[in-house]
């Protein structure tokens, strides 16, 4: 195949990008905007050894799920990946999209229960509005070219109309968007985060210059919208990062309130926030299910941001502890705290891998723990040390599959089993989701003890990395039969582990009988489990 050729595919699955897939000639091809199951004529615009990205020219065979987009610049942006498909379909894409991802990279089979659903219009409280020479408005697909637009579909109404006004302010008074290859250009973006009915805006600049910014604050306030403030935000370094850490205040107050549930919650500009109000209620209420009743338990809750899902969930916890390396965020938790009455929490500021062994010193080990990291996902050390402090629950919170299939894989090596899988559309229309999962530490408790007519079978702990118990608690609870430590003992031997002589010899009058092969194949399979072989 070569760059622009004209081929018809057959797309039989979905990227994770949003995405149709099919192969031509066993190589793999890439449509964006193509749907499961249709026919389609690609023209390919690039070709690499393994795969080949098309561009749609014609849906020759339509998906039934198939619906004209409700946004005019949807093939152009890149925001949205599926307002060309039916609401119960594109649920039906990231349930297999987080399915396969838990079951082809963390090699996990579990129960993921279908996707809990949203409104698929206004229902973003941030909006990121890139300013260029040429416009304003959003991305385009891959790239940095910005796609002038007076609307988008999920916006919420006040932050399009902020974003006209700004338009507006910049054609009369000559204002210059941004050039980023030669990092020119007075606003770079328009920032604006919505919550408790009002709008905080941002004009993210090059400079600490804004010229004529009082004929800007006196447009924005001429809409006549609800606004907590206006700020400037001044980024003058050459990066894809929106916000830098200097913020001046132009109007009002330089944060906003926002309410989930009965909980009322402050927010500063800086901090990580959940961009949709109703659908964060049902991820939060997820959590708080799978943490269960926690009222005499200690809860660490990780990369907490600005304390929000902590405290909505485990504010009936007997202790809370967060853990966030931003300084902004850990003091909107703390006023998060006081302003919710909750006094059982205390947070901390800097990274959870380094943090641990302080905090079991100050607090105990937790009885669970609350991961919520960004899109790459948790640290191996972050992981290393939840693993050490041994909680009976871990519930990980998370925006991308891949990364936390990655993660649920490592903590099964680390003996923690993955007992349900929700997922939840925080982002109708595009092709992210988020995912809860609880996991569970397996237990030895669950061991069965059996009466040998052999001499004691007791081990040290420089002999091996799981006790006898745990080994036989580990088979009962995945396979559902019993083996005997004699069984154990002999497969160890076989597998080059060496034991103390009496372990293998027959007792006084008894013969020492075979271990069968079913329970020699468990009792392996359960050596690997711990790496011990």
């Amino acid at each position: 195949m070569q760059k622009n050729d004209i081929v018809e595919i057959k797309i039989t699955g979905m990227t994770d990008e949003g995405s149709g897939v099919g192969r031509y000639e066993n190589i793999a091809v890439f449509v964006p905007y193509a749907l499961l199951g249709e026919t389609v004529k690609a023209h390919i615009i690039k070709v690499n050894k393994s795969y080949c990205i098309g561009k749609l020219m014609e849906v020759i065979h339509p998906s039934q799920s198939r619906i004209k987009s409700d946004c005019d610049c949807f093939y152009q942006c890149g925001g949205c990946s599926y307002r060309n498909v039916d609401y119960e379909e594109e649920l039906s894409y990231k349930f297999n999209q987080v399915k396969d991802a838990i079951e082809r990279i963390g090699k996990i089979k579990t129960n993921i229960l279908p996707v809990l659903g949203g409104e698929r219009c206004l229902y973003r409280n941030k909006a990121q509005f890139p300013v260029s020479e040429t416009g304003a408005g959003l991305y385009a697909r891959h790239s940095h070219r910005v796609i002038d637009t007076d609307n988008c579909v999920i916006q919420n109404g006040d932050s399009v109309k902020i974003l006209n006004t700004v338009k507006d302010f910049m054609k009369e008074f000559s204002v210059s968007g941004y050039n980023e290859e030669s990092h020119s250009g007075d606003i770079r973006n328009i920032y604006t985060r919505t919550g408790g009915g009002k709008t905080l805006v941002c004009i993210v600049t090059r400079t600490d210059s804004l010229p004529h910014k009082d004929e800007l604050v006196e447009k924005i306030l001429s809409l006549n919208i609800p606004i907590w403030g206006i700020l400037q935000n001044i980024n003058s370094n050459r990066t894809n990062v929106v916000l830098s850490k200097e913020m001046r205040l132009l109007w009002g107050q330089d944060f906003m309130y926002d309410n989930i549930g009965d909980f009322k919650f402050k927010i500063s500009p800086l901090s990580f926030y959940q961009v949709n109000p109703a659908q964060t209620k049902v991820l939060y209420d997820t959590v708080k299910k799978f943490l269960g009743n926690m009222e005499n338990e200690t809860i660490w809750d990780l990369y907490c941001g600005t304390g929000t899902i902590g405290q909505y969930a485990a504010s009936q916890a007997k202790r809370l502890v967060g853990v966030e390396i931003t300084p902004e965020a850990v003091l909107n938790a703390e006023e998060n705290a006081l302003l919710n009455g909750i006094k059982n929490c205390i947070y901390y500021t800097g990274a959870a891998e380094t943090l641990a062994p302080k905090l079991v010193r100050e607090g105990g080990k937790p009885s669970a723990v609350i991961l919520d990291p960004p899109r790459k996902g948790c640290d191996k050390k972050l992981l290393d040390a939840v693993v050490s402090v041994a909680p009976e629950k871990i519930v990980y919170v998370s925006c991308k599959p891949s990364t936390l299939a990655r993660d649920m894989a490592y903590l099964k090596e680390k003996g923690y089993e993955t007992q349900i899988v929700q997922p939840v559309d925080m982002f109708p229309g595009t092709c992210h989701v988020e995912t809860c999962v609880l996991l569970s530490k397996l237990k030895s408790s669950k061991s069965v003890s059996i009466e040998l007519d052999l001499d004691d079978l007791e081990i040290t702990a420089a002999e091996a990395k799981a006790t006898y118990g745990e080994i036989k608690g580990y088979i009962l609870n995945k396979y559902g039969f019993k083996v005997s430590s004699l069984n154990i003992a002999q497969v160890k031997q076989e597998c080059g582990i060496i034991e103390r002589e009496n372990y293998n010899k027959p007792s006084g009058k008894y013969r020492q009988p075979k271990c069968p092969e079913h329970k020699f194949n468990a009792i392996k399979e359960a050596l690997e489990h711990f790496k011990m072989i």
